[in-house]
C-alpha cells in the first residue's frame, strides 16, 4: 500500500520525472537479474532440466496464464504515444525492443534457476531465486539481500508503469466524453491528469492492502488479455470501416489477401490466444472479471452513451469522425508541452 502510495506521488511529480525515476528502476532490476544470472550459472547442472516439462503441455499453459502479468507492461508504451516526440517511430521500437529484451532475461533466469536447484525444490516457494542461490550456488545472505532489493524495485517499477498507463488512458476516455471531462483537468504546471491519478492511485493502494497479490495478478491479467482481444478486432474492424486513417504505423499481416477471402494473421493469432490463455484461468477469476464488467457497461449505458464524443458527431453528421472537437487539454512531460501526435494501428 504505502509502495503505490509513492509511486502515485512521483507519478504527480510529471511524466518526465516519471520516467527518469523508472529508467533508474529498470536498470537496478536488470542489473540484479544479471547477478542472478551469473551467479547460478556457476552452479549450473544439465541433469536437474530432466523432465524438462514435468507437468505437460498444460501446466505451461496455466503458468502462462498467470506469468502473463509479467508481460503487461509492454502495452503501456502505447499508452504514451500522445507524449513521444516521434511516435510512429518510438513505439514500435519500444514495445519490440524492450519485449524482446525481456523475454531474453526471463527465459535466462529460468533456465539457470531450474539448473541450480531441482524444480521440484524450487515449487512452492515463496522466493524461489533466492532458493537456487543457497541451495544451489552456495551463497551467503548477501546475495539473498541484493535479490530482495532487485524484487522490491521490480514491483515499484510495475506499479508505476501501471499507473502510468491507466491514467493516459482514463484521460483519453474522459476527453472521448465516455466518463467526465472535469476528470481529466491537468496541472498547468507538471501537465498532469492529477485528479485521474490521485483517485487511481488510491484505489490501487486499497485493492493491494485487502487483496493478495495472486488474485490481483489474476483479474488484472483477465482484463489485458480481453483489451488485447478487442485491439485485435479493432485492427481488422478498422481496415474496412475506416480505410482512410492516418496510419502511421500499419500491422505487418493485418489481412493476407487469398481472393475471395481477406485473412487477418496476426490480429487472428492475437485474439486465439489471448481467448486460450483467459480459459486457462480459475473460474473465481471468470466471476470477478464479469463483475468488473458489469459495472464498466453500466457506467456507459448511463454515460458513456450518452456523452460520447465519437457518437454526438456521428449524429451531428460530420464527415471526420476522429477529429477535434474544440480545444483539447494534453498532457506534458512536466516543463512544457508534448507533441499530441498519435500513432494509430
Amino acid at each position: 500500500m504505502v509502495l503505490v502510495l509513492a509511486m502515485t506521488a512521483i507519478l504527480l511529480r510529471g511524466a518526465r520525472e516519471s520516467t527518469r525515476v523508472n529508467a533508474g528502476m529498470v536498470l537496478i532490476k536488470v542489473a540484479v537479474l544479471l547477478f542472478f544470472i551469473i551467479v547460478a550459472a556457476t552452479a549450473f547442472h544439465s541433469r536437474n532440466l530432466h523432465p524438462f516439462a514435468p507437468h505437460g503441455f498444460g501446466g505451461t499453459v496455466d503458468a502462462a496464464a498467470l506469468i502473463f502479468f509479467a508481460y503487461i507492461g509492454f502495452d503501456v508504451v502505447s499508452t504514451g504515444g500522445e507524449e513521444a516526440r516521434n511516435p510512429a517511430r518510438d513505439l514500435p521500437i519500444g514495445i519490440i525492443g524492450s519485449l524482446g529484451i525481456a523475454t531474453v532475461l526471463y527465459i535466462l533466469v529460468g533456465l539457470v534457476a531450474v539448473g541450480a536447484a531441482p524444480a521440484a525444490k524450487l515449487a512452492g516457494q515463496q522466493a524461489p531465486l533466492a532458493v537456487a542461490l543457497q541451495s544451489g550456488a552456495g551463497v551467503g545472505s548477501w546475495a539473498i539481500d541484493i535479490l530482495d532489493v532487485g524484487a522490491l524495485v521490480a514491483i515499484a517499477s510495475v506499479v508505476l508503469a501501471l499507473l502510468y498507463g491507466q491514467s493516459r488512458v482514463m484521460f483519453a476516455m474522459c476527453r472521448d466524453g465516455l466518463l467526465p471531462r472535469a476528470f481529466a483537468r491537468v496541472s498547468r504546471e507538471r501537465r498532469v491528469p492529477y485528479l485521474i491519478v490521485m483517485t487511481f492511485g488510491a484505489i490501487a493502494a486499497l485493492l493491494a492492502a485487502v487483496i493478495p497479490l495472486k488474485d490481483l495478478a489474476e483479474l488484472v491479467n483477465i482484463g489485458t488479455l480481453f483489451a488485447f482481444v478487442i485491439v485485435n478486432v479493432g485492427i481488422v474492424w478498422l481496415r474496412h470501416a475506416r480505410p482512410g486513417l492516418e496510419r502511421p504505423f500499419r500491422v505487418p499481416l493485418a489481412e493476407l489477401s487469398l481472393r475471395p477471402l481477406r485473412l487477418p494473421i496476426f490480429p487472428g493469432l492475437g485474439v486465439a490466444l489471448s481467448v486460450y490463455l483467459m480459459t486457462r484461468l480459475p473460474g473465481v477469476t471468470w466471476a470477478r472479471f464479469f463483475a468488473w464488467m458489469a459495472i464498466g457497461l453500466l457506467i456507459y449505458a448511463f454515460y458513456g452513451y450518452r456523452h460520447s464524443r465519437l457518437r454526438r458527431e456521428s449524429v451531428g453528421g460530420e464527415k471526420n469522425l476522429a477529429g477535434p472537437s474544440g480545444p483539447r487539454a494534453r498532457v506534458g512531460t512536466g516543463g512544457g508541452t508534448a507533441s499530441g501526435r498519435r500513432a494509430r494501428a
